[in-house]
């Protein structure tokens, strides 16, 4: 029997859907398919859709009610339908990892976070547009996609971010209660601040990436994107824990454990007030301002802090550089290079292979300095808060910087550095909708000392307790029932 549903049901968080289905207010078919038909219907209106999986996703759901028939209960994701971007494998459907020479690839097998959140009786319906491998070579504009450039749900003459720019849109569409993407350096981030959505980057190592898309092997992460920082912490605990086949696995797996929170007061707030009173975007600068100010009425001790002096962006490239272009080598030498839509991106491919041994080593030695400045600069604060993206989301549809004045350089660092540093080390870090400028979210982020989820997410959750950023829904009209 077929069931209407609304709002309520799309944009509710994964734990109130496997709630309800357990509540059997309806079933995880007809669940499914509303899902099914939300995505088929509107992800190509925002470029996010790559690749539907409908048959899977079915079946899948079956599972699911026979278990629920029965009583057994696989925790507070069963029966919630998901998508992930189009750099993880399922075996038999394509994973083109947005890119035309890998048009007609097919997995051979299922990454492991898929098969974890199988496990969790979670139901994926759906492979992501991403920006073309993962952006690796640097690429010019947002049109560097299979699907085209990414559309911001909230305005789709903007950008919805990248590179995992389908994840972070159908978010926030309410095509799926969350999602999975991956970062590198700000990929998570970027897209969940630039749509409205809450974004954890978890430590590096934490989560397996066997299954995925390699651009840099000493600095992917897979991690969730979803509707609140609870459903992040419920989701991590899924898909965290060692793998075999991923050699550069931590071994580790992590409990979501909220009520073992540390007390606030006993925690150390750093940020640099430059962040929020320089470097952002002045129609930005009272959305900043008015979320610091709720987190500085939560109890914790404040320190000003600003990053230790390295030159973090060119480490960040050319150990990108260096290990995405080994990574796409075949692609480079065969010449299949050039089928890729961004010239500057395959120029970049081509620059990486010529990298010096000498400059990547001196590049992952300053590397060792950087995670062990931090590790002195965690001896002072529990966590680091700043903003995210310093603005709202740029326009979709025009190459990055143009029509950009010239900004205003701060007076001092900062934190503005954040998401290549914090990437470079390894951290974890949690991005949360805290408002708008103008009619565009904005977002702050917290990082942390490796393996220190459980504090951000009980930061975040309680800030989004006081806050109802992430509860807002852009503009979307959903298909006819």
């Amino acid at each position: 029997m077929a069931k209407n549903f609304t709002d309520d049901i799309f944009f509710a968080t994964a734990v109130e859907i496997s709630a309800r289905l357990k509540a059997k207010e309806f079933s995880c078919k007809q669940l499914t398919r509303a899902f099914l038909k939300r995505l088929e219907t509107l992800g190509p209106q925002y470029n996010a859709l790559a690749a539907s999986l409908r048959k899977r996703a079915l079946e899948k759901a079956g599972d699911v009610d026979d278990d629920l028939k029965i009583g057994r209960d696989r925790g507070p994701l069963q029966g919630v339908p998901y998508g992930v971007k189009d750099l993880l494998d399922v075996k038999g459907y394509p994973s083109t990892w947005g890119a035309q020479p890998y048009l007609r690839r097919v997995a051979e097998d299922t990454a492991t976070v898929i098969r974890k959140l199988d496990s969790a009786g979670a139901v994926c319906i759906g492979k992501l547009a991403m920006v073309e491998l993962a952006g690796g070579g640097g690429y010019s504009s947002p049109a560097a996609s299979l699907q085209g450039p990414g559309l911001n749900p909230w305005d789709k003459s903007r950008w919805s971010g990248g590179s995992s720019s389908g994840s972070a849109a159908a978010v926030a569409a309410g095509l799926v209660p969350f999602a999975l993407g991956s970062e590198t350096s700000g990929s998570i981030l970027t897209p969940s601040a630039y749509c409205g959505v809450t974004g954890l980057r978890p430590t590096y190592g934490y989560v397996s990436r066997y299954g995925a898309m390699t651009l840099s092997w000493t600095m992917d992460k897979i991690g969730p994107m979803a509707r609140s920082a609870e459903d992040c912490g419920h989701i991590l605990q899924k898909i965290s824990g060692g793998d075999y086949e991923d050699p550069l696995s931590a071994g580790k797996t992590f409990y979501y454990q909220p009520k073992f929170a540390r007390e606030f007061k006993t925690l150390t707030l750093g940020f640099a007030p430059v962040d929020f009173e320089e470097a952002a975007e002045e129609t930005a600068r009272p959305a900043f301002r008015d979320a610091l100010d709720v987190l500085m009425r939560m109890g914790f001790r404040v320190r000003e802090v600003e990053l230790p002096d390295f030159p973090y962006g060119a480490v960040t490239g050319t150990v990108i550089d260096a290990e995405g272009s080994a990574s796409f080598e075949e692609l480079i030498t065969s010449g299949r290079v050039e089928e890729l839509a961004d010239a500057k991106q395959i120029a970049g491919l081509k620059a990486g292979l010529e990298i010096r041994a000498a400059d990547y080593l001196r590049a992952m030695r300053i590397r060792r300095l950087i995670q062990q400045a931090f590790r002195e600069l965690f001896v002072d604060v529990s966590f680091l808060v700043t903003p995210t993206r310093m603005g709202p989301a740029p326009s979709a549809f025009e190459p990055f910087g143009q029509g950009e004045q010239e900004k205003h350089r701060p007076r001092s660092r900062g934190l503005q550095a954040l998401i290549p540093a914090g990437n470079l080390a390894g951290l974890p870090a949690l991005s949360l909708p805290c408002g708008f400028a103008g009619h565009l979210p904005v977002a702050i982020c917290l990082v942390a000392r490796p393996f220190w989820e459980n504090t951000l997410l009980a930061v975040g959750a309680a800030f989004q307790r006081q806050t109802n950023w992430h509860r807002r829904r852009p503009p979307v009209s959903g298909p006819e029932p």
